[in-house]
């Protein structure tokens, strides 16, 4: 059975979403899994969960589709759907799979959709290989009403707060509503490792270990959970010279 392709639409006319969204429910191989009505819940809804294909609008209050598409790191194949026919260049540019302008008839809103399908199918069935080397070194997470790039390198460590995360970096400490598991998932393997339930860390900002207490470049201390300890020092390098302190 066909895995079925994960939606996301974001349109700011009720109209033209209430539209897509009928469309959609015509595809038996489409599953929406959200919809919204600006950038900004977009990225929310992005960062929580999978999405494989995004119809958005491009004209919309604060930040525009264009702008949205740019800021994310990784983001999923995109269709366009807009009343504008002038933004086909920066689509093109932007590698999107297809630009409907408005109003589209459902015929051509499947023809775009088989492309997109047929693109997917495509990279389902390829092998994942120089996943590291594709990363970008960089993400964008809301932070208050704008959209902030955080560089990898930049990051000391990353606080679970429930639902929210903080984010302490070289230059501010960010607070965004995201879940640790979500941040873990995209932060690369190589760099970060968790030390415990509340806390990331990158390998790079850690001066010393004592006992069970990373001390890192920024002179903050954090407790390392014993579940964590071997692997940390797996990835440091550490023997265990006459054993851990406890």
């Amino acid at each position: 059975m066909e895995q079925k392709i994960k939606c996301l639409i974001v349109d700011d006319e009720p109209f033209a979403r209430d539209l897509m969204i009928s469309y959609v429910e015509k595809i038996p191989y489409l599953e929406l899994v959200a919809f919204c009505e600006n950038a900004f819940d977009a990225t929310d809804i992005l960062q929580q969960q999978p999405v494989d294909l995004l119809f958005t609008d491009i004209q919309m209050p604060k930040i525009n589709g264009i702008e949205m598409i740019r800021s994310l790191p990784n983001p999923p194949l995109v269709i366009f759907a807009t009343a504008f026919p002038d933004y086909a260049i920066d689509g093109f540019e932007l590698d999107v799979i297809d630009y409907l302008v408005k109003p589209f008839p459902f015929e051509r809103f499947l023809k775009a959709v088989n492309k997109a399908r047929n693109n997917i199918l495509q990279k389902r069935q390829e092998p994942v290989k120089g996943a590291l080397a594709q990363q970008t070194a960089h993400f964008f997470v809301k932070d208050g009403y704008k959209l902030s790039k955080i560089l990898f390198d930049d990051i000391y460590y990353i606080e679970g707060m429930k639902d929210y995360v903080k984010i302490v970096t070289k230059q501010k400490n960010v607070v965004t509503y995201m879940r640790m598991k979500n941040i873990e998932a995209s932060l690369p393997a190589d760099l970060f490792i968790r030390i415990h339930k509340s806390y990331i860390v990158q390998t790079n900002a850690i001066r010393s270990i004592m006992g069970n207490t990373a001390e890192l470049i920024n002179n903050e201390s954090i407790i390392i959970s014993k579940q964590y300890k071997q692997e940390l020092n797996k990835r440091l390098g550490i023997s265990n010279y006459g054993g851990d302190e406890e």
